[in-house]
């Protein structure tokens, strides 16, 4: 006969299945044969040098091991996030774009049902161009008749800057920049070529008459040798920006910050990306940056909470990551990430988009 167990007993069988599931697959996962002792975090290459900071305060302050952080693109940390719970899966997802209502959606069908989404600061998305480049300066609606593929529905012919505005250096198009997997080429999508597609009125009005057509005529961009993606590596573009003077590059703020003697900003609509433009809003590149935790693995990987309080110390007003490029958020936005990170509050799904 099948033993009956009280609710609360089921409880707490429930728990301790979930955390022997969870320790058999760190199991599989620890070179070692042991349960994972360190913190596995995935995603957007923007985060990845605010997220590596971060892992060694930890480690310096807490003893334990420095997380593993791999730089695998928004998206596609996502994918990797949202596969399921246990220890061959990650701990945090990084992003430099809000989860989609999609992505979480598969979450849930993959048993991850409790992710705690903290907002960890702004940042921008920049152009820039080689110190010695011949010192662009594009309008929204610039960039989007040199890189669309059909700029307002007619296939793209421009080989010029010149051909897009002749007010622009007669030299060839050329644009490095993220992989489709990058959060950076989802927001400069949105930010910058959606709504240089939008300051023509038909395209404004078909965003209301037909989404889809809307879409694939404002966002979709244009290959080589016009448009380069350069994988999940920042520090690629910045180097062929070196060799390429003519050529125009996208990164994060945090990347032209950092790299000053050998790249200057493209200002956009007249503003230059600088940490007040983009934290007062009126450089149009500005997006949010997150972190996004699985709750189901607090308490069970050894210093996930911990973690995520660094993280919260380190983008908070005067901390560490301010001088790494890292722009703080506005403070109801900030006292909400703090109160999400430290309570572990799961994140409502209907919300999304």
């Amino acid at each position: 006969m099948a033993q009956k167990f009280a609710p609360r007993t089921l409880g707490v069988v429930g728990a301790a299945v979930c955390a022997l599931a969870l320790s058999a697959c760190q199991d599989q996962a620890s070179s070692g044969g042991g349960a994972r002792d360190y913190i596995s975090a995935v995603g957007s290459s923007t985060v990845y040098p605010f997220a590596t900071a971060v892992g060694e305060k930890f480690a310096e302050a807490t003893g334990n091991k420095t997380p593993k952080i791999d730089s695998t693109g928004t998206g596609g940390g996502f994918e990797r996030f949202c596969s399921g719970v246990g220890g061959d899966t990650p701990d945090i997802a990084n992003a430099s774009r809000r989860i989609k209502k999609k992505e979480f959606d598969s979450c849930v069908a993959n048993g991850v049902k409790d992710i705690v989404e903290v907002q960890i600061g702004i940042d921008g998305i920049a152009l820039g161009e080689a110190t010695r480049g011949p010192g662009f300066k594009l309008t929204e609606e610039d960039v989007y008749k040199a890189l669309a593929a059909n700029p307002y529905g007619k296939p793209n012919t421009a080989k010029t800057w010149k051909d897009v505005n002749p007010a622009l250096p007669a030299v060839a198009i050329s644009v490095f920049g993220p992989p489709s997997t990058s959060g950076t080429y989802d927001a400069f999508k949105e930010l910058i070529l959606g709504r240089g597609c939008d300051a023509n009125p038909e395209m404004k009005a078909l965003k209301d008459s037909d989404k889809d057509k809307h879409e694939a005529t404002c966002t979709a961009l244009r290959g080589a040798p016009f448009y380069v993606e350069q994988g999940e590596n920042d520090n690629l573009i910045i180097s062929k920006l070196d060799k390429n003077p003519t050529s125009l590059g996208i990164f994060g703020f945090s990347y032209l910050d950092a790299n000053k003697g050998k790249i200057k900003a493209v200002p956009i609509q007249g503003v230059s990306p600088t940490y007040a433009a983009i934290a007062d809003g009126s450089y149009p590149g500005s997006r949010p940056l997150f972190i996004y935790i699985k709750k189901a693995h607090v308490g069970v990987v050894p210093g996930l909470a911990e973690f995520v309080a660094e993280f919260l110390k380190g983008a908070g007003d005067g901390g560490y990551l301010n001088s790494k490029g890292l722009i703080v958020s506005p403070k109801p936005i900030a006292d909400a990430a703090a109160a999400n990170g430290t309570g572990m509050t799961a994140l409502n799904g209907a919300e999304l988009k």
